[in-house]
């Protein structure tokens, strides 16, 4: 009752939120003189409210620019339309259904077993096993079916630590159940329908107190002893951790990855360049290395902060090393033999990777040159892989007499279930709120206005926005934060003469960097709701991750990513277009 009470209440302060916030901005468009800027401001300053405080679906929040930006005359109908459908959103599509083909064959937890099989059950080792997987899958699929996925193997472990062996009985066959009963408390692609995602890995800027009903009760009970009880801690953090470090590897990682990529290309041909910096390939060049290394900090942070002691919870002694053995064999065979359709899977998966890693090498280099310049882009082989995906058998078809009816790899029913098209609105939305504040003049006049911050090294401004959006991110849908940010950033970085890329790149690598609170990434809240981390666990890990985390971002960005990208060289082009010396 009084649950419903308090529901109540939040659905009301929504309402007024939505009615108020349009009427309090009213003097954007009523004072005199206002012009274009002050209209996209009225605009921007809306969707900005609504997506901080999510009086609205963010998804349904991003739809608001296709009435409101012809009603108050910033943009055309036919113009702000033409934004949610781009080469951005199709390399996202093609993406995430080559994700959704890997989670139906449940690829993503053959090789996570498998690599536990292989690290063996010491602790610290034990912990990489489960942090490699979830980081290299989530570079590929959802960061929080990763998550969801990984938790309750560890929760299988985990189990088998226990001191008892009745102990070890009762819990283990809950452990079974788990992966589905996961799955249906934490769907990221049904969430965003709800306003609750936040990134393309379907990351949940809110955390429903039912999320906690009907979860697996954790190993833990007051008895438990103190090296057990952060053994717990540790290796669901990693987890979390891991998850939101890898998206970062890949382009498709994560949902602000290609925000920021979708403006640049749009700020870019604003100037007339047509040839982006970003790729497939040279994002991985920068971020597999970066978000590797992230993870190796992120296991040595954990173990010093919880692994204390230097045999943690007897993980040498013989029987809990069967125990632990056993938990892993016995999922992995639960899975049977590699099927026809799992590989093909996986072939499919490795020629897209080659595909977007060799179209465009460098100078004339890459297959990409082989077609009409400025035609084939990485969107093309991400949708022409997702095609074939509903074409090739999922088994080695038999005699045309005795075979049964062919399936493909993937149905169509299975595909919309898993892509989150709301994350298709979101996109649009922001590369439509970008086009408006570029034709209204509202991000060159924010631009200029911040140009005061060039009394900065160009390295310690990154460095401050970056720790600010690492901020912002912790309370705020990360995809939102850098759909905001990316416009602004852009026109500052030019005004003070750096690349676009400069400023805009590592903030928006920055919005992964949401490791303190259960709130700020949905791997956050899927470990927080198995009860063995608190706030307070996370905040104290997640603060100096977050600190160590930029820094680590800034230094890669002034070394390798300017070997890559070249950030300090101020365009040509964009000199000649504002008649300035570079």
């Amino acid at each position: 009752m009084l649950r419903n009470f308090f529901r109540d209440l939040l659905y009301l302060r929504d309402i007024a939120t939505v009615v108020m916030t349009p009427i309090i901005l009213l003097p954007f468009l009523l004072v005199e003189g206002v012009g274009e800027v002050g209209k996209c401001a009225y605009c921007v300053c809306m969707m900005a409210i609504f997506w901080i405080t999510e009086a609205l679906p963010i998804a349904v929040t991003s739809l608001i620019p296709v009435f409101l930006f012809p009603i108050v005359g910033i943009l055309s109908i036919k113009d702000t339309s033409h934004e949610y459908i781009n080469e951005t959103n199709m390399l996202f599509v093609g993406g995430v259904i080559v994700a959704a083909a890997i989670e139906h064959w449940n690829i993503h937890t053959r090789l996570a077993l498998k690599i536990l099989l292989k690290v063996g059950p010491d602790t610290k080792w034990l912990m990489l096993g489960l942090m490699v997987p979830t980081w290299f899958m989530s570079m590929w699929i959802s960061n929080t079916a990763t998550a969801a996925m990984m938790v309750p193997i560890a929760n299988a472990i985990l189990m088998q630590l226990k001191d008892t062996e009745d102990e070890y009985k009762n819990t283990f066959n809950n452990s079974a159940m788990e992966l589905d009963d996961i799955a249906v408390k934490v769907q990221p692609e049904d969430d965003i329908a709800n306003g609750e995602s936040k990134t393309l890995s379907g990351e949940i800027q809110k955390t429903d107190n039912n999320l906690l009903d009907g979860l697996p009760e954790n190993v833990l009970e007051d008895n438990t002893n103190e090296s057990f009880t952060r053994l717990c801690k540790c290796l669901s953090l990693s987890i979390a951790y891991s998850a939101n470090c890898g998206g970062i590897g890949s382009l498709t990682g994560t949902v602000p990855n290609l925000v920021m990529k979708g403006q640049l290309d749009m700020k870019l041909e604003e100037y007339g360049i047509t040839q982006s910096p970003i790729t497939f390939a040279t994002w991985m060049a920068f971020g597999i290395p970066l978000s590797f290394t992230l993870v190796i900090i992120v296991w040595i942070w954990l173990q010093v902060m919880f692994l204390r002691c230097k045999n943690c919870c007897g993980s040498k002694n013989p029987e809990r090393v069967a125990r632990v053995k056993a938990a892993v064999q016995r999922e992995y065979q639960k899975l049977g033999q590699v099927t026809f359709g799992q590989g093909a899977v996986l072939v499919h998966l490795i020629v897209l990777v080659i595909l977007w890693v060799t179209r465009d090498m460098g100078g004339e280099y890459g297959w990409g040159k082989l077609f009409k310049e400025g035609f084939v882009k990485d969107g093309v082989p991400a949708v022409f892989i997702a095609t074939l995906l509903f074409i090739f058998p999922s088994k080695v078809p038999e005699a045309f007499w005795t075979r049964e009816p062919l399936k493909p790899i993937l149905s169509w029913r299975a595909a919309v279930d898993k892509v989150p098209w709301g994350v298709v609105f979101l996109l649009g939305g922001g590369f439509a709120m970008a086009k408006a504040s570029k034709e209204s003049g509202l991000s060159a006049w924010v631009g200029e206005k911040l140009s005061v911050l060039d009394f900065l090294d160009p390295w310690v401004l990154n460095l401050v926005l970056c720790y600010i959006i690492a901020a912002m991110t912790e309370v705020t849908s990360n995809t939102a934060t850098c759909t905001l940010m990316m416009p602004i950033l852009a026109n500052l970085a030019v005004h003070l003469k750096q690349s676009p890329i400069y400023l805009m790149y590592p903030t928006a690598i920055a919005t992964s960097f949401a490791f303190m609170l259960p709130v700020a990434t949905p791997p956050n809240a899927v470990i927080f709701s198995y009860g063995y981390v608190k706030v307070t666990d996370m905040v104290k890990a997640g603060f100096v991750l977050n600190i160590i985390c930029v820094l680590v971002l800034i230094g890669f960005t002034e070394t390798l990513g300017n070997r890559l990208f070249d950030f300090h060289t101020f365009p040509p082009e964009i000199a000649l277009h504002y008649n300035i010396t570079a």
